[in-house]
């Protein structure tokens, strides 16, 4: 299907896109496009106008910033699979980038785009949750930081305000164990389930395509920062959550699969 129409800008700055946006209260922001685009040809999304921000190269960048790494929000997800400095300091990210669609995906698409789109069934957003990053954002008012752990607010919907753009995501760096775990019927598909478990200080979990956006599984944080054993936690997993029912797999299934892939991903996390 094709997309319904739309004007199409090229912005020249971080300023200039913020500008447009602020102007145009039905524009979009175009990055990779592949999270924008799909819904647009499903008629899902009919931004009246497109602002690509793809060539603004000063938003793609992975930096050590000493207590943590920054990645500029166009940082391609192959850049992240194959950057040296992440695989040495944050190996959880690079691995879980290398799991995003297929190459053609990853030489394309952004971490900044993904995020943004705040898909609950996408690996990065759910990654960058359990690491508990810091999202810098700009707009007209300025520059702000908001925790991930604020910025998914319901189903494609994020903290971003009117002519906010996400410019720069910060992650800590690993000292302790890890995993991802994503279970999906073909290779490529999205995640039926996925579990990020990760050792910053304490242990953080987080599930993918477990509701509409990317969740914290509290309950299995706190069962083990209360002493609790792995199996006790993994039985955590899914309490107070409504995954959905699809084609691939109804809610129960779901919540058993949760348990099952959180008790894989904590065994592999506090074994290292």
């Amino acid at each position: 299907m094709f997309p319904a129409s739309f004007e199409y800008v090229k912005a020249n700055s971080i300023r200039d896109a913020i500008s447009i946006l602020s102007d145009d209260d039905d524009a979009k922001v175009l990055a990779g496009g592949h999270s924008l685009l799909p819904l647009m040809k499903l008629r899902l999304a009919a931004p009246g106008t497109l602002v690509d921000i793809g060539g603004i190269r000063e938003l793609s960048y992975i930096e050590d910033k000493g207590d943590h790494i920054a990645i500029g929000a166009l940082t391609r997800h192959h850049d992240i699979e194959h950057s040296g400095l992440l695989k040495e300091s944050v190996p959880f990210l690079s691995y879980v980038a290398s799991l995003v669609g297929d190459p053609s995906v990853r030489h394309r698409g952004t971490i900044g785009g993904s995020i943004s789109h705040g898909d609950g069934a996408s690996d990065l957003p759910a990654a960058v949750l359990a690491l508990d990053g810091d999202l810098v954002v700009e707009g007209p008012s300025g520059e702000r930081i908001i925790k991930a752990s604020e910025f998914f607010i319901g189903f494609l919907e994020t903290a971003l305000g009117q002519g906010e753009i996400l410019k720069e995501i910060r992650v800590p760096k690993i000292t302790g164990g890890w995993s991802y775990q994503k279970f999906n019927r073909r290779a490529q598909d999205w995640a039926i389930v996925g579990v990020a478990a990760v050792s910053v200080g304490e242990t953080k979990v987080s599930l993918v395509n477990m509701g509409s956006v990317p969740l914290r599984a509290y309950a299995t944080e706190e069962t083990l920062k209360n002493g609790g054993s792995i199996e006790e936690a993994s039985e955590k997993a899914s309490e107070g959550l409504q995954p959905p029912s699809d084609l691939n797999a109804s809610a129960e299934y779901r919540k058993h699969l949760a348990k099952v892939l959180v008790n894989r991903a904590l065994t592999e996390t506090l074994a290292q």
